[in-house]
């Protein structure tokens, strides 16, 4: 599933075993230069004890992202996965996902919004063996987290359609906490290049038969003045791939070849 020769940015204490389970944290990124460093820094630091791989990857930044990138994978700090043009968030991870060697993967966005101290909490029940797949949901436990109002009606826009749709009690589809067991990620085909990766991803694993844990995080949005990338269009697209993937051939949602390509081949 993973590319060879790849540095492994660890934070194991001297006591862990050296094969405890390897976390690898994905991070799509696109035009962050202002928040990209503090990003790694929060990563990096964060779950002390757990052995860690940072994989970024860069899709296409024409600011100074890029550079910050460079400079941190010569100093074996992260794994850069660089395109020199911009695809799409989803083709991104796709992307940064082929690198992964972790047991388990978390997506972290490249801005503040969400806090990596709650890394322990979400990848807790999958070390535990409760879970397969864990969300930190922003609207677990508060009616509304903050950031504009359109914003958080598309939210819950989607969250009722994926539980209408998948017979599921979701709160959040959209977060960008998604993590992972590496095995249970590969049984699905994913294909989207945008933001629709989040709802794909959410409806296909559904339609595999995955349960979706949840664990309440915080969120701190930023405007879209602040570099908010995601539109309203993101909605409606994402709206019509729920629907899709709901009604798809299960040949077209399950990963044909899961050990030999992994879920993100395209």
């Amino acid at each position: 599933m993973a590319a060879p020769e790849q540095v492994k940015a660890r934070t194991d204490s001297p006591s862990d075993p050296c094969d405890r389970p390897l976390l690898s944290v994905v991070i799509p990124t696109y035009n962050e230069e202002s928040t990209i460093g503090q990003v790694l820094q929060r990563v990096a630091s964060a779950a002390p004890g757990v052995s860690k791989e940072i994989i970024v990857s860069n899709d296409g930044s024409s600011d100074g992202t890029a550079r910050v990138l460079r400079d941190e994978a010569a100093a074996g700090r992260i794994v850069l996965e660089d395109s020199p043009v911009n695809r799409g968030k989803g083709a991104a991870l796709r992307a940064g996902l082929r690198r992964a060697k972790g047991e388990v993967i978390l997506i972290q966005d490249a801005d503040l919004e969400m806090n990596p101290d709650h890394y322990p909490a979400l990848i807790a029940p999958i070390l535990s063996g409760d879970a397969e797949v864990v969300y930190g949901s922003r609207f677990a436990g508060r009616l509304w987290p903050g950031g504009s109002v359109l914003g958080f009606l598309a939210n819950k826009t989607l969250v009722a359609l994926t539980n209408l749709l998948y017979g599921s009690r979701l709160t959040d589809v959209e977060t960008c906490y998604k993590v992972f067991r590496a095995e249970a990620l590969s049984k699905i085909n994913l294909a989207c290049n945008g933001f629709d990766f989040e709802v794909e991803v959410s409806g296909k694993l559904l339609r595999a038969g995955f349960d979706i844990h949840e664990v309440p995080v915080s969120y701190q949005p930023r405007s879209h003045a602040q570099g908010k990338k995601v539109r309203w269009p993101d909605a409606v697209q994402a709206a019509w791939v729920l629907a899709r993937c709901r009604f798809a051939p299960m040949e077209s949602v399950l990963a044909s070849q899961p050990e030999a390509e992994g879920p993100w081949a395209r």
